[in-house]
């Protein structure tokens, strides 16, 4: 079973979004958001992100270096937009290296 969203409300007022598993495991809890309204755009872009987003290493060490999972990598390709940021390059690290989980 897939997992799915949850919208609940948040103890000091608004909504926050939960996600889990196919299990019923917590995956995540979002930000508030101030009515399901924007609760529910928010599980839109969160639904875009998670399907196109790439995965960037911020961890000690990881110099914001881009990781493609193996099971990927014979046929991932990144893209990079005009609008992406990158943290690390705006510290003058620069992306080092792509490497494979």
């Amino acid at each position: 079973m897939a997992g799915h969203f949850e919208i609940i409300d948040a103890p000091d007022g608004g909504f926050r979004v939960r996600l889990l598993d196919g299990t019923g495991g917590l995956v995540a809890v979002s930000v508030k958001y101030p009515t399901k309204e924007a609760a529910v755009a928010g599980i839109s872009w969160t639904r875009e992100v998670a399907g196109t987003g790439l995965i960037r290493d911020m961890s000690r060490g990881g110099h914001g270096e881009l990781i493609i999972p193996k099971s990927r990598a014979a046929h991932a390709t990144v893209r990079f937009h005009s609008h992406t940021r990158f943290p690390a390059a705006d510290r003058g690290a620069g992306v080092r290296r792509v490497r494979s989980l």
